[in-house]
């Protein structure tokens, strides 16, 4: 990322020569009981997740998640179920927002294979200049 100067302002023009993929606006995080929404993903793991929510969640608890990935030409968006179990909670830097940290305590193959996809989808082919 280049930064240059602005004439009319004094914060910086940013430049950027990759795009920035924010990934909570691509995956939305659906309860799997009601199919309401629960939040979005902040990051993923092969063992665990982070959702930023609206509302805090209950520590220590169990929840049935679903992800609703989007379907490609000529597919169907596929579901994937899991169970979390919730770990932690914390106010996001955005009023209004929680982050919630959980462990993923079912079907944890087809989990793993998606924060696999997920990380080549998001991850950076070439290093950008510093």
């Amino acid at each position: 990322m280049h930064v240059v100067p602005s004439s009319s302002s004094d914060r910086p023009i940013e430049q950027r020569q990759i795009p920035r993929h924010q990934l909570s606006a691509f995956l939305r995080v659906y309860n799997s009981q009601t199919d309401r929404p629960f939040g979005y993903v902040g990051n993923v793991s092969r063992l665990g997740i982070m959702l930023i929510t609206a509302l805090p969640v209950m520590l220590d608890q169990e929840y049935d998640l679903m992800l609703k990935l989007p379907a490609t030409e000529g597919e169907q968006t596929q579901e994937v179920h899991f169970r979390v179990h919730s770990h932690w909670c914390r106010q996001d830097i955005t009023p209004g927002y929680y982050d919630c940290g959980f462990s993923i305590t079912s079907n944890p193959n087809a989990f793993s294979g998606l924060a696999a996809v997920l990380q080549r989808y998001f991850s950076f082919s070439q290093p950008a200049d510093a």
